[in-house]
């Protein structure tokens, strides 16, 4: 038996996606492996016992593994804990305006008027319009059941007719809301095969109950026992418990479904709660907006609030249950507010301050496909951040003129063997057509630090972060970086494909790197594509002289320079609010790369979260950056800004700003820009 205390770093804590990350990987050993907090000790292969743990952050765990592989099970969790168990561990300090982030709570409520019902902010917006109650109904479950092998084949049947119907709504969502926020529903997927559930639901069934009853009892216990936790965050997960009990249990009992028959003109939706599976159907065109009695801004139905652009106010109270279908309220999910039968000039105010934004919207979403260029005729690109296919198809809808960093580790990840060359050629080529002729950067795997690959068997290091990682990593594992230049060469045939290389520290990894794709290039008889490097370590950015001559152009990382030059772990909740890109030495590293890249006639990308940052556009642009990646849904507003700037004022911002002290110094000379 091995054991190992570990710190969990999350600033959620241990909440679901994390603790599917870990439960994942932990299913790939078969020694057992079991974890330890305060005094309870629970299966790791479960995902729901994980979570009834209750870790929050900065609170240890002791991870335990006992069998033939439980040296290499620790080694590998112990390393997954401490490079963030596949999260970017960030508090969202500095925010960069990403409709998916979580809105803050109001740090001190002015006094309400009787007919406004204060919440929390769920997503922002603002909706006008008839409430409605949405009650469901209650699901009945019979009494009475066949042999305890009769109802195991009724609960495997039900199982793998609820895994189908999630693997559906996780596309659909997907489609609409994108795959960060379908990852919801693998997440409910993974509950379905919880091993401690099924374990109880099987015992239950072998005790005389129906299927039915045995599935109801124990989703309820575990959401009870869940329900029970005082971090709020992990508590709000009994919600996709009773979600994925209830989904079951209406095929077990052939209830056609639990929700009520909705008005047919737009309403605003009230409800006590909302499960995720009820919030991903709603239909925009119909439902305004919605506001809960319970719940809170980073549970997961709000997070697809944000992600489909539908105001919510959550955690509202009881009162909003008592409001009578009909009548009328504006819902204000910026605020946290549903005013009730509001007044003519409480009216008139919410209407005005809903065309604005709507009417600011629809001119950035308008012009979207038009270049960004400056009041005084300097133009900036504006490309996107993309992980799929999908997301390249939003890109290209959304007015982006190209793709400046296609992460490609999507591919590799979550898997237990790495991707085919034709796997790999066949989702590059899919990713340039969706593009339609706007070129593609495709950035080689980097994976090390936060992303560890199971099947590499990588060495426990004590710093991942300062240790083999991107372009180390496929230097020290070669086969992996040709079948994947090749798969890239190949796709180059469909439309203008580039190839950036991250981690890039000194020339000698350059060249070599440079030497594999030569040979490649050739031995495919390939045309010749631009080769880039990210900027991301110091060294390479005050090296940026000598850098350019060998390349044909920079994408600066905003998120890893800053983390390296500020020696501030952006995934240590305790520094993460101090390392702000907006830091004047981060700044005077991308002023020299962009330096050594024009002296050169290269040009210099930034594709990090500062380039969608509001206050860092004019910085940016005024340090002479001519490309912005950030996500599809940042393009048309990033845009906007740029046509609302002059060159001649960007650069005074920037010389500002580079003579500055500190990044809050940079953000409060910021502070007029308009977001």
């Amino acid at each position: 038996m091995k054991q190992i205390d570990v710190v969990i770093q999350n600033p959620t804590g241990l909440h679901a996606r994390p603790a599917r990350v870990f439960v994942d990987t932990a299913k790939q050993f078969r020694s057992a492996v079991r974890v330890r907090h305060k005094e309870k000790q629970v299966n790791a292969k479960s995902l729901i016992s994980l979570l009834t743990l209750g870790v929050e952050a900065g609170q240890s765990i002791s991870i335990e593994t006992d069998g033939e592989d439980e040296a290499q099970a620790l080694e590998t969790l112990s390393d997954l804990v401490h490079s963030g168990l596949g999260e970017s561990l960030t508090d969202g300090s500095p925010t960069n305006g990403h409709p998916a982030q979580a809105p803050a709570a109001p740090s001190a409520a002015p006094p309400m008027p009787a007919n406004t019902i204060r919440g929390i902010a769920g997503a922002p917006g603002i909706a006008l319009g008839p409430v409605f109650q949405f009650r469901r109904a209650t699901i009945a479950v019979q009494e009475g059941a066949g042999t305890p092998a009769e109802e195991r084949a009724r609960l495997t049947a039900a199982l793998a007719e609820a895994r189908t119907q999630l693997a559906l709504l996780y596309e659909q969502t997907k489609d609409r809301a994108g795959v960060e926020e379908a990852a919801i529903f693998e997440v409910h997927r993974d509950l379905l095969d919880d091993p401690d559930l099924l374990a109880n639901v099987h015992a239950l069934i072998d005790g005389g109950q129906s299927a039915a009853q045995a599935w109801q009892r124990a989703t309820e216990e575990q959401a009870a026992a869940l329900a029970q936790l005082t971090d709020p965050l992990l508590a709000e997960r009994t919600t996709d418990v009773r979600d994925v009990g209830e989904r079951v249990l209406r095929v077990l009992t052939h209830a056609a479904s639990t929700a009520p028959a909705l008005p047919a003109e737009p309403f605003i939706l009230i409800a006590k709660d909302l499960t995720p599976s009820e919030t991903a159907a709603l239909d925009p065109a119909r439902v305004l907006g919605f506001c809960t009695a319970i719940g809170g801004p980073n549970a997961h139905t709000a997070i697809l609030a944000r992600a489909l652009g539908l105001p919510a106010v959550v955690s509202a109270g009881s009162a909003v249950l008592e409001l009578p279908d009909h009548s009328f309220a504006i819902l204000d999910g910026g605020a946290g507010t549903l005013t009730a039968t509001p007044d003519e000039a409480t009216l008139a105010q919410a209407r005005a301050a809903q065309e604005a934004i709507t009417a600011k919207r629809a001119a950035a979403a308008a012009a979207a496909a038009e270049a960004a260029v400056t009041s005084d005729g300097h133009r900036v690109e504006v490309v996107a951040n993309v992980g799929g296919v999908e997301d390249a198809r939003k890109a290209a809808a959304s007015g982006a003129e190209g793709v400046g960093l296609l992460r490609t580790e999507f591919l590799f990840l979550q898997r237990e063997q790495p991707p085919s060359e034709d796997e790999q050629y066949a989702v590059y080529r899919d990713i340039v057509t969706a593009m339609q002729g706007h070129p593609v950067i495709v950035r080689t795997l980097d994976i090390g630090g936060d992303k560890p690959l199971p099947y590499l068997n990588l060495p426990a290091e004590e710093n991942p972060f300062l240790g083999q990682r991107g372009i180390r990593l496929c230097l020290a594992h070669p086969d992996i970086l040709r079948e994947q230049l090749r798969a890239i060469f190949r796709a180059a045939a469909h439309g203008p494909l580039r190839i950036m290389f991250p981690m890039i520290a000194d020339l000698q990894e350059l060249r070599a790197t440079r030497k594999i794709v030569d040979e490649i290039r050739a031995a495919l008889d390939a045309p010749q594509v631009e080769i880039g490097i990210m900027i991301e370590v110091p060294a390479a950015a005050l090296m940026a002289d000598l850098f350019a001559p060998e390349i044909d152009f920079f994408s600066i990382g905003t998120n890893d320079l800053t983390q390296y030059t500020l020696a501030m772990d952006r995934t240590n909740p305790l520094v993460a609010a101090h390392a702000d890109g907006l830091h004047p030495a981060v700044l005077r590293l991308i002023e020299r790369t962009v330096q050594g890249a024009h002296a050169a006639g290269k040009w210099v990308g930034v594709c990090g979260e500062l380039g969608s940052d509001p206050q860092a556009v004019p910085i940016l642009i005024g340090l002479g950056v001519d490309e912005l990646s950030v996500s599809a849904p940042a393009v048309p507003t990033v845009k906007a800004q740029i046509r609302g700037l002059a060159l001649a004022e960007c650069r005074e911002r920037a010389r500002q700003a580079l003579h500055c002290a500190t990044a809050a110094e940079v953000r409060q000379g910021a502070m007029h820009v308009e977001v």
